[in-house]
């Protein structure tokens, strides 16, 4: 059985967004096509961002989260989630496969500053 709820600390490398997870087995693995706005929007009001911050996620609704993405199709191996309440679509990578053993209908996200 895998987590509930996961967290990454993603931090801007060569001014993209990356993350790395040694549990899985990634290193600087880049958020791409539409995630990084996502992203922007959602940390927004964090101070010293650039630094990285804590993104808490998981596939089932939690206290406090932020975010509710909405799957929409696969491409490429991958897939494209939708904000809702920010007009917005952004594509995960396979690497969604080492969080979830399928991809999950909505994912709920939460970013928190480091500090």
């Amino acid at each position: 059985m895998t987590n509930s709820m996961m967290v990454i600390f993603p931090y801007r490398h060569n001014q993209i967004w990356v993350f790395d997870d040694e549990r899985m087995g990634l290193v600087q693995e880049p958020f791409v096509s539409g995630v990084p706005e996502m992203i922007d929007i959602l940390i927004q009001d964090i101070a010293n961002v650039d630094e990285g911050f804590k993104l808490l996620f998981s596939a089932n609704p939690f206290p406090s989260y932020q975010v509710e993405l909405i799957l929409l199709k696969e491409e490429y191996n991958g897939h494209w989630y939708r904000w809702n309440q920010k007009n917005l679509e952004g594509w995960l990578c396979p690497a969604l496969f080492k969080y979830f053993s399928e991809p999950p209908n909505k994912i709920y996200c939460k970013a928190e500053s480091l500090y």
